[in-house]
């Protein structure tokens, strides 16, 4: 039976509601960060204004105290494990500078890395902020049916297996189950990402979490509100970043061993001697040079520069890589998986065609958009968003209606001047003729219907006083970007990328024809993905995922690195991926691959111009005698060339530089699409 338009309930805004965001200084390590900060701030001007030492000495003491001794308590608990940490290393590294007079270095040295601490604890927070968010997406209480047909509200926790509930107009789906009775379009795009909400009629099933449309149903509950869909989103993302091999920067992989190399080596320098007759002070002083000149300071340069100039040129254009580590291994991928809507489409529906029907009543495309988009005004269908927007653009005049009525999974009738427009799905909307020249119209208008639907396109039908005249096709418009993006993806892995997503095949195969994708996984649930991911992982790949839905996430967080789309994207996609696209320009993607090649370039040459000074140093002291002032300066004038070369990449000429490579890798002409599988065939969400 139709029904008057309802409008779909709104979230609330309760500010009483609880607040799941964690507050930046609610955090131990970013709030001993500040303080380190703020106290090295105050110091360092006495310092370089050459102050006397009580000015800024006590200062840079409570520097190194407040920002050093939680990652000096977390290295001696591991080296109690027998495990030499890094956060040690860097303490006893700062503590050394400051025993040969370097006081500011060791200062600014325990700023750089409690704010890295701080960062790094920032992230994790807010990642859990959101994984706990999403079961906000289930609402917290339903209405369950009861024998007698009465109805209570319960607390969706207390629904068990088998109970009816009732799903009104506009309300959130409380649990995964099947419908029993009524008919409704679903919004649905938290689960599968499809664009466009889906038809949900008696038994098809519904998940939780997801936005009914305009009509009623009763739903029998299927599975128990812990393992619903949205649930085990969430279970599957945690999962994933817990079971994530940690990973490190390159030269942290050599630290420990070269570390303790070096503490070892050291001792040597000093007891040998000693051994042979040799002076406590010269010994000591030959000691603590070897100590200087042998020390990482300019290995551990050669990495952090040109990945972190990399970062910040990235952040420039538009890509928020979240960590030296990210920025490192986004040049290491070679498997790229992509999502569909919202990532290589632009995620709002399109009207993409308007066919009249041949020799009609209103066989005009301008006066056949303007009606339909009359009838759909007052709907707040995204179709009808679409038709509406369509008209506008094209500048017509969008009639006032009258008599609206809306029938979920058929469509919208409602009078326009002096007829009435019916705008629907052509399989509901095309009965059996009464006539001759009624029947002839309905025929052309499903051949049109049928051509649109072939070509990936949702056919909407447009009657006027019970006669088609005319076909709309409304489509997932592709971002510009698109195919360049999956060409030059292919130049820089070798490999084609594949095609993850939610929507039907049908609709992806016609994307896939378009970007050159020849690896089509449609129909996939979250799980899904996430087994893909696993998949290419397990066979030794390291897999870019990029994508911006709540199904993603898991994806996002069990891939190698992961990308977000930030304009459309959802606070878990954001939160969970590695980098994040600011601004939706996909051609970034390939132009910061790109970049971190080049940076791991740079990377290598630093590390042969640190090994080369550090060796040519430890010799001089070994073999002969290398004055302490000169090994400073050597040490010293080594870390500052390699920190000057890995700043080459904050230059504008670098991001250019990266962009023509990643055009250069192209490949000729765009392959063309094949297979297209489709997942989950069972869950109703075929073409």
């Amino acid at each position: 039976m139709a029904s008057t338009l309802t409008k779909p309930a709104r979230p609330s805004t309760d500010p009483r509601s609880p607040r799941r965001r964690t507050r930046v200084l609610a955090l131990p390590e970013a709030r001993w960060a500040l303080a380190a900060l703020v106290l090295f701030l105050v110091g360092l001007p006495f310092d370089l204004l050459g102050a006397p030492a009580w000015t800024w000495g006590p200062l840079f003491a409570a520097t190194y105290l407040t920002g050093g001794w939680e990652p000096a308590w977390e290295g001696l608990k591991a080296l109690r494990d027998k495990t030499l940490d890094v956060d040690l290393l860097m303490v006893v590294a700062a503590l050394g500078a400051a025993a040969i007079g370097q006081v500011l270095d060791g200062a600014l040295l325990i700023v750089i890395f409690a704010t890295s601490g701080a960062l790094e604890a920032v992230a994790t927070a807010r990642t859990a902020d959101s994984v706990r968010g999403l079961l906000d997406l289930a609402p917290a209480t339903a209405t369950r049916l009861l024998d007698g047909g009465a109805e209570e509200t319960v607390a969706t926790a207390e629904l068990v297996v088998g109970d009816i509930v009732v799903i009104r107009p506009g309300e959130r789906i409380g649990a995964d189950g099947r419908v029993l009775e009524g008919a409704s379009e679903v919004d649905q795009a938290t689960i599968t990402g499809e664009p466009l909400p889906v038809l949900k009629k008696t038994g098809d099933e519904v998940f939780a979490g997801t936005l009914n449309g305009t009509g009623a149903l009763r739903v029998e509950v299927g599975r128990d509100p812990s393992e619903s869909v949205i649930a085990r989103i969430v279970r599957m993302v945690e999962e994933a970043s817990e079971t994530k091999a940690p990973t490190q920067l390159f030269i942290e992989k050599v630290e420990q061993r070269y570390s303790l190399g070096m503490v070892v080596a050291t001792l040597a320098v000093f007891f040998v001697p000693l051994a042979f007759g040799a002076g406590p002070t010269d010994a000591l002083l030959r000691a603590m040079t070897f100590m200087i000149v042998a020390s990482p300071c300019a290995v551990v340069l050669a990495t952090m520069p040109p990945l972190l100039s990399a970062l910040a040129n990235a952040g420039r254009h538009g890509v928020l890589v979240k960590s030296a580590v990210v920025m490192e291994r986004l040049g290491q991928v070679d498997t790229v998986a992509l999502d569909k809507t919202g990532t290589l489409t632009e995620g709002t529906p399109r009207v993409t065609a308007v066919r009249p029907v041949p020799g009609g009543r209103d066989a005009d495309e301008g006066r056949l958009l303007a009606l339909a988009a009359a009838a759909e005004h007052p709907s707040e269908h995204p179709l009808a968003r679409a038709v509406v927007l369509a008209a506008r653009a094209r500048g017509h005049r969008i009639l006032p209606a009258e008599d609206f009525t809306s029938t979920p999974g058929i469509g919208v009738t409602a009078t326009v001047g002096a007829v009435t427009v019916e705008v629907g799905a052509p399989a509901r909307l095309l009965p059996a003729a009464e006539d001759a020249r009624t029947a002839r119209a309905a025929t052309e208008a499903a051949t049109l219907a049928a051509e649109l639907e072939a070509d990936g396109h949702t056919a909407v039908l447009v009657k006027v006083d019970g006669m088609p005249v005319g076909v709309l096709g409304i489509a997932d418009r592709l971002r510009p970007d698109a195919a360049a993006t999956v060409a030059a993806l292919t130049g820089l892995t070798g490999t084609a990328p594949t095609l993850l997503t939610g929507d039907n095949p049908r609709a992806a195969a016609r994307l896939a024809a378009d970007v050159g994708l020849t690896d089509v996984r449609a129909g996939l649930l979250p799980q899904d993905k996430v087994a893909a991911v696993q998949e290419w992982e397990g066979a030794g790949r390291r897999v870019l995922v990029i994508g911006d839905g709540v199904n993603d996430a898991p994806a996002l967080a069990a891939a190698h690195t992961g990308i977000a789309m930030g304009r459309a994207g959802s606070d878990l996609a954001l939160e969970t991926a590695d980098a994040v696209i600011v601004r939706d320009e996909l051609a970034t993607v390939p132009t910061v691959v790109a970049l971190s090649r080049r940076a791991r370039g740079l990377v290598v040459q630093n590390l042969v111009i640190a090994g080369a000074f550090i060796s040519g140093l430890v010799l001089w002291d070994l073999a002969g005698t290398l004055p302490l002032p000169l090994g400073v300066l050597g040490h010293e004038g080594s870390t500052v060339l390699v920190g000057l070369n890995g700043l080459r990449l904050l230059r504008e000429a670098a991001w250019q530089r990266a962009t023509a490579t990643a055009a250069a890798t192209s490949t000729a002409g765009a392959p063309s699409a094949g297979t297209v599988s489709a997942g989950n065939e069972s869950t109703g969400k075929g073409s």
